[in-house]
């Protein structure tokens, strides 16, 4: 089996310290602020970066153990049980996480974002531009998830994340 290394770039700090209350995806949490402290050594990669409105962080969810995860999930939008691919649940595998943010600044080593949707202190893998115009285009289905999202509604993490 192939194994792979990642260290982090940076870390991501927030006001939220323990899962449970942690806001669900960024769109649910727009007044939550955070920042994205890069490593002095990756600094030059922020070049360029302040033109773009938003950001794809890329990054580790570190309190969960590795192997403390389930294929199946009761998702937090649903009672059914589903495959954990077909949900953005945490507890993967591969303990991999992915938040598309909103750029408020970026000052030295620091990019403030809004759409603070994970816990202080998670370190950053990597940090790429969304770019609409690569994403979207094509009609989109979404599955199970039709019909269910309510942007209007808060969302928080509970006792299955």
């Amino acid at each position: 089996m192939m194994k792979f290394e990642f260290k982090p770039i940076g870390f991501i700090r927030t006001q939220s310290r323990e899962i449970s209350g942690t806001p669900i995806q960024p769109s649910y949490a727009k007044e939550y602020t955070g920042k994205v402290e890069i490593l002095l050594e990756y600094i030059p990669g922020l070049k360029d970066l302040d033109g773009f409105s938003h950001i794809i962080l890329i990054y580790v969810f570190d309190r969960h153990r590795r192997g403390d995860y389930k294929l199946h999930v009761k998702p937090y939008m649903d009672d059914e049980i589903r495959g954990v691919f077909a949900t953005r649940a945490p507890k993967r595998p591969n303990n991999i996480g992915l938040s598309i943010v909103k750029v408020d600044q970026i000052k030295n080593n620091m990019i403030f974002f809004s759409g603070a949707d994970m816990l202080d202190n998670t370190p950053v893998l990597d940090i790429k531009p969304y770019v609409p115009e690569f994403d979207e285009g094509e009609k989109f289905r979404i599955g199970w998830l039709e019909g269910k999202i309510k942007l209007g509604e808060e969302r928080k993490a509970d006792e299955r994340f």
